[in-house]
């Protein structure tokens, strides 16, 4: 290890710095940077720091704040600071309810072309499962054609997510039939992983968009919105904000699935419950 690398490995963020980058982080993606995270920043810093090749936190946030750095630096700031846990088939009731609800009563209502959005789809195993589900449906039950748009504020996953590969292991929720018709795996048993079908991929479009800005760019309004597991990271303000402009995007009797350790409870919505998390715009 370098004398340099070693100054970045045990350097720490002063409280200062620390309060300069959680107002920053919040201002311009909504999540909350509280003192308790003030380690899991530094761990993920260090990334940039060795990117950038600063010694120093000091070094770092003085070239972001003092010297117009955030300029260039600001989407691999927050691409770093970004969590992105998701899974195949995760939180399994809202693909049931997608399968035997939600399809057929847009089926039932003369839609031709679904259009769905995943608005927080990390890389990418959401609107890839959506994927499955809707060409299930499409082909099993005469179900109309689909569009999945798939965002996401990291650029870094959203670059994973557009490459379509994964860790085997990552693949074992998907169901066997579903696996065989829309996962194919490597040749070389070795490298475990495994990567969407292409026809499956053309399906799902990428775009990088904040949940902060005021307005949201996804073109014609939608069928069926997911925003999961991303609202716990906002206050309630936040959340309330977000929520609003996402029903903007949405099609009166279309469906909004939100994560299942959220609520939108005396949030002033013009949405409806249907099932546990999953909501109809009126």
């Amino acid at each position: 290890m370098s004398a340099a690398t070693a100054l970045a490995y045990h350097d720490r963020l002063s409280s200062r710095n620390f309060k300069r980058l959680s107002t920053y982080i919040f201002d311009y993606s909504g999540i909350k940077m509280p003192p308790s995270k003030i380690t899991m920043l530094e761990g993920r810093l260090r990334r940039r720091l060795r990117a950038t090749g600063f010694n120093t936190f000091d070094q770092y946030c003085d070239f972001l704040f003092d010297r117009d750095g955030l300029a260039r630096e600001s989407i691999y700031l927050i691409d770093v600071v970004t969590t992105n846990k998701t899974d195949f088939f995760r939180e399994p009731n809202h693909f049931d309810y997608l399968r035997d609800v939600a399809l057929p009563d847009l089926k039932s209502k003369g839609v031709r072309r679904i259009r769905t959005w995943s608005s927080a789809c990390s890389i990418g195993a959401e609107p890839y499962t959506m994927a499955m589900v809707l060409e299930d449906f499409r082909q099993n039950s005469a179900g109309p054609d689909y569009s999945i748009l798939a965002t996401d504020l990291s650029t870094e996953v959203l670059d994973r997510a557009r490459r379509g590969i994964f860790p085997s292991e990552m693949a074992e929720p998907v169901p066997q039939e579903m696996m065989r018709r829309y996962v194919m795996e490597a040749k070389d048993p070795s490298r475990r992983v495994v990567r969407i079908a292409p026809h499956l991929r053309t399906k799902v479009g990428f775009m990088r968009l904040n949940l902060m800005d005021p307005l949201y760019k996804v073109g014609e309004p939608m069928h069926m919105i997911f925003c999961r597991n991303v609202l716990i990271y906002f206050d309630k303000k936040t959340q309330v904000q977000v929520l609003t402009r996402l029903c903007e995007c949405l099609l009166p009797g279309g469906y909004l699935f939100i994560g299942h350790s959220e609520s939108i409870t005396a949030m002033d919505l013009p949405v409806r419950q249907l099932a546990n998390t999953v909501f109809i715009r009126e």
